[in-house]
């Protein structure tokens, strides 16, 4: 039978399903659907396939929660996604945004605090990043 992740993606499940492992965390078979669908949506069934198939299994649902968080963290935040709502205070914005998915809702993009955002642009001015030199580059290597 078909777990559903394959299911929902209409894709053929075996018994070595990578799906199947990292949709374990998620209680309700509904849930492990609503999110399989949204996940695949957003980098795409192979994608998703191939990030989730790249990992040792044990790591599997760790992997898949980070992509479903960076999921909605990017449909809520376009231009910082999760790290960026995180950064600035607004995490409860991304939860609320996987809580909708796993119950079969859309996130929807919220309005940046500009002044949180300048404050995270402010103490990223104070560093001083210079580019790693390429160690080979010029000599034929």
């Amino acid at each position: 039978m078909s777990c559903n992740g394959c299911r929902v993606l209409r894709k053929g499940c075996s018994e070595g399903c990578v799906l199947r492992t990292s949709l374990q965390w998620i209680d309700s078979a509904e849930a492990q659907a609503h999110a399989t669908l949204f996940v695949a949506k957003f980098f795409g069934r192979a994608g998703l396939i191939s990030f989730v198939s790249s990992v040792p299994e044990s790591l599997r649902p760790a992997l898949f929660r980070s992509l479903l968080f960076e999921a909605c963290g990017r449909t809520v935040n376009p231009v910082d996604g999760a790290v960026g709502l995180l950064w600035t205070g607004n995490w409860y914005l991304c939860e609320a945004a996987v809580e909708a998915v796993l119950r079969g809702g859309r996130p929807s993009p919220q309005p940046v605090d500009e002044e949180k955002r300048s404050e995270k642009v402010d103490v990223l001015r104070g560093l001083y990043l210079t580019p790693l030199q390429n160690a080979g580059a010029g000599d034929g290597r």
